[in-house]
């Protein structure tokens, strides 16, 4: 028993050094790209950019060669802008996670594993995959009813590797979270809790059964839409059986068109259906991407892979009500403390920025014409406020703006005319006429909004009399929060602080260089010494210039 024990712990730890070389690095490049001195022309927004994105080709690649639970890992922080720059979040959503296929005889094994004298109901399988991901792969399969299926098996000993990566997560999320400079504004502990809680949810395939039926339930009478049926008695915790309803992927416009489907009709078919389970059910499918949608011979478009589901909850659904108001009024201001009463904004923070954004992306969303890739940029917009600023946005709503940023991909892919705003607006109105479901909450708020204009027209004359008393008696102070100013004025003291240190830097080491060529060049350790503490000093102050930079740099960008 010995020899596996100690063969066991080799496996952990080449894993385990595997992984926190990989974290050591993205901490280093996070470091290094955050710094505008590392941008021979400066940090402009073509630089920007193009360094961004081949970093997250870097740490994509990374990720697929750690394999499942680092690929599915990559997908969550696809909604999570807080933790990585946009240009990362948004090459990460587009993960894929094809993978090469396990034997047929390995599936056969696990088949017999999982259902027993039940396997006797499939008469034929192909043992040829259909697809294969890092989770599972797909096998057509036809049983003794004569009932087309497909059978979705888990790749095999998956779930012991899965355990053994988020256990080592883990543990970086504790040691990222003793480091105040890492963890300010961040729980890391509680991010690895929830990435184990749902990564191994996604590896019971009852649970993706019991998404798939709900999901089917809503569209049950929409002929439009649809969905493969669960065979229950063939779905286990590894293996899932779902009806074969073939199609042609939606991206496939040659094929679309020799069929005689108009691609415009289908996209405007998955823009309802989508629009229907934001704002009806509260359910919807987190991951369109093409792979995941097909059309059927006479253009009812179909849904695959129920593995990434979003749920909006009550609460966000009623804050969305008046964010939605709010939005179509065009008051940047109404809608910015909706985002700080919903949470997403921290206290003590300076929101002129934050509405001077907000006011941009209103007027560039709600302005006709309106622009077909709207959703992304206006999801780029929220990704590039969001990082390393203090905004919290709820993971179901990152999931609701990437879901409807990649669909209106597809939706572009299949028609360039293709405007899901155009679309949204009839889905919007339930939104914009109550928080609930009460149709005279909109009523009630344009009473309340005209009672407390009322009320302040009333007290004005009162006011404006108090004040011009104060001012004949010179007894009128005035208040002017200096924001901007005092941003610059920290900005000027933190370079003036960094230049000192670079200059004394720069001496100690001449000094260092001049003793070691003296005749006593012991005491070149001197100065090497006295500048370490320094040197700390001058990293944290470039670190926290950069930090205090980012909001400053969005307003220009937009």
């Amino acid at each position: 028993m010995a020899l596996p024990t100690q063969l066991d712990l080799l496996r952990r730890g080449i894993r385990a050094f595997r992984i926190w070389s990989l974290v050591i690095k993205l901490l280093l490049i996070l470091w290094w790209d955050s710094q505008s001195w590392t941008y021979p022309k400066g940090p402009i927004k073509e630089q920007l950019n193009a360094r961004q994105r081949l970093r997250a080709k870097w740490l994509t690649k990374e990720f697929i060669e750690l394999g499942s639970a680092f690929i599915k890992l990559g997908q969550l922080l696809s909604a999570r802008p807080d933790v990585l720059p946009a240009g990362w979040v948004i090459e990460l959503a587009g993960l894929q996670d094809r993978v090469p296929p396990f034997s047929f005889q390995k599936a056969q094994t696990l088949l017999e594993q999982e259902l027993g004298s039940r396997c006797a109901e499939i008469i034929d399988i192909d043992e040829r995959p259909l697809g294969a991901a890092s989770l599972a792969q797909v096998h057509r399969a036809i049983l003794r009813s004569g009932r087309q299926v497909v059978l979705k098996i888990q790749r095999p000993k998956l779930e012991k590797l899965f355990r053994l990566d988020l256990e080592i997560l883990q543990q970086v999320a504790s040691v990222l979270q003793k480091n105040p400079n890492w963890s300010q504004g961040r729980d890391w502990v509680a991010m690895a809790r929830e990435c184990r809680r749902v990564l191994l949810r996604e590896l019971d395939f009852q649970i993706e059964a019991q998404y798939a039926a709900r999901f089917r339930q809503q569209f049950l009478d929409n002929p439009s839409i649809r969905i493969p049926g669960v065979i229950w008695e063939l779905s286990t915790k590894r293996v899932l059986c779902l009806d074969y309803l073939p199609g042609i992927k939606i991206n496939d416009l040659e094929a679309l068109m020799d069929k005689g489907i108009d691609p415009s009709a289908v996209a405007e078919i998955g823009a309802a259906s989508y629009l229907q389970q934001l704002v009806y059910f509260g359910f919807f499918h987190a991951d369109p991407h093409p792979g995941n949608l097909a059309v059927a011979s006479d253009g009812a478009l179909i849904y695959y892979d129920f593995g990434m589901m979003g749920l909006i909850s009550d609460g966000l659904r009623k804050r969305l009500g008046s964010m939605v108001r709010a939005a179509a009024a065009r008051d940047a201001r109404a809608l910015v403390e909706e985002f700080k009463d919903a949470g997403l904004i921290n206290e003590g923070i300076d929101l002129g920025p934050v509405r001077r954004l907000v006011r941009i992306m209103l007027k560039e969303a709600l302005t006709p014409p309106f622009k077909g890739n709207i959703i992304e940029k206006l999801s780029g917009d929220i990704y590039d406020l969001v990082y390393g600023e203090p905004f919290r946005l709820p993971v179901e709503l990152i999931f609701v703006i990437r879901a409807l940023s990649t669909f209106e991909g597809v939706g572009r892919s299949l028609d360039p005319s293709f405007n899901l705003m155009a679309i949204a607006q009839p889905y919007l109105l339930p939104l914009m006429t109550s928080s609930g479901s009460n149709p005279n909450d909109l009523i009630n708020e344009i009473g309340r909004q005209v009672g407390a204009i009322g009320s302040k027209a009333v007290g004005l004359p009162k006011r404006l009399d108090e004040s011009l008393e104060k001012l004949e008696q010179g007894d009128l102070q005035l208040q002017i929060r200096m924001g901007e100013s005092d941003r610059q004025l920290r900005r000027m003291v933190n370079a003036q602080q960094a230049m000192s240190q670079s200059v004394l830097l720069g001496s100690l080491g001449i000094a260092a260089a001049l003793l070691r060529t003296s005749n006593q060049p012991s005491w070149a350790f001197l100065p090497i010494l006295a500048a370490l503490p320094i040197g700390l000093s001058w990293i944290k102050l470039q670190v926290k210039m950069s930090r205090d930079a980012r909001i400053d740099r969005i307003p220009r960008k937009n």
